[in-house]
């Protein structure tokens, strides 16, 4: 029986039907699912397997980047989404999606504070590029547990994904950074820095492993085809293995 996935949309949201395919071709079934009908309880979250909040501009970015968005899951329906994630089920938050579960309180753990934020670009511009990742390993001395790695299981050490995006530097104050990096909650830091991240840091996992959020756009490196160089180089799709290790671990 196919694991069952679904995609919150928003106004404004503009990477969910990229979402849908590539999990559906990943080999689950994925649905894709307004988020006012999380909030009229028709739909119950604790029905899925995976759950996805996608890029693009939700709400307009109205209050900041993710801001309006994360109101709706840290008041709306915020009980559910911490029975979800209690299950050991799966959810991830690209770009619009990192920025909702961070000012939800759900990133870096599920708490009533805010302790990390996607700022403003350090250069105060929109960045639209391809980037290297360093896919950084399990903290020195401890044995990973197996949610802890699934996402990159199989990735070599350095791998590139496109970004897109006014507010995607990480900030968080210092304490909490090392609290981050002794619990191996990174998961993605950039080979060459875009946005002036704190650390370099792209991506982040809380510490029971099966929330991600991240900066980068696995959806729009699914097909070979959707890298600049694949005319004259051969390239292996990064985005592609990813979801497939998602469909795999659910």
């Amino acid at each position: 029986m196919k694991k069952r996935a679904v995609v919150l949309k928003a106004p404004g949201t503009n990477n969910d039907r990229e979402t849908v395919d590539a999990i559906e071709k990943s080999g689950a079934k994925a649905e894709l699912v307004h988020i006012n009908e999380f909030v009229r309880q028709e739909k119950k979250l604790n029905d899925y397997d995976i759950a996805v909040i996608p890029g693009g501009f939700s709400y307009g970015d109205n209050l900041g980047a993710g801001k309006f968005f994360s109101l709706f899951l840290k008041y709306k329906f915020r009980d559910e989404a911490i029975k979800f994630i209690e299950k050991g089920r799966i959810l991830l938050g690209v770009c619009n999606g990192f920025q909702v579960l961070a000012k939800a309180g759900i990133l870096p753990e599920i708490s009533a504070v805010q302790k990390i934020t996607l700022a403003s670009n350090s250069n105060d511009r929109f960045v639209c590029r391809w980037v290297r990742l360093k896919v950084c390993p399990a903290c020195p001395g401890e044995k990973p547990a197996e949610r802890k790695v699934f996402w990159f299981e199989g990735f070599p050490e350095t791998i590139e994904l496109p970004v897109a995006h006014a507010e995607g530097r990480f900030l968080a104050p210092l304490a909490v950074i090392r609290e981050m990096k002794s619990r191996g909650q990174i998961a993605l830091e950039y080979v060459d820095n875009p946005n002036g991240s704190q650390s370099s840091v792209a991506a982040v996992l809380n510490e029971k492993g099966n929330v991600l959020g991240m900066m980068p756009h696995p959806e729009r490196f699914f097909y070979p085809f959707q890298h600049p160089a694949c005319q004259w180089k051969k390239v292996f799709p990064w985005g592609r293995k990813f979801f497939k290790n998602i469909v795999k671990y659910a």
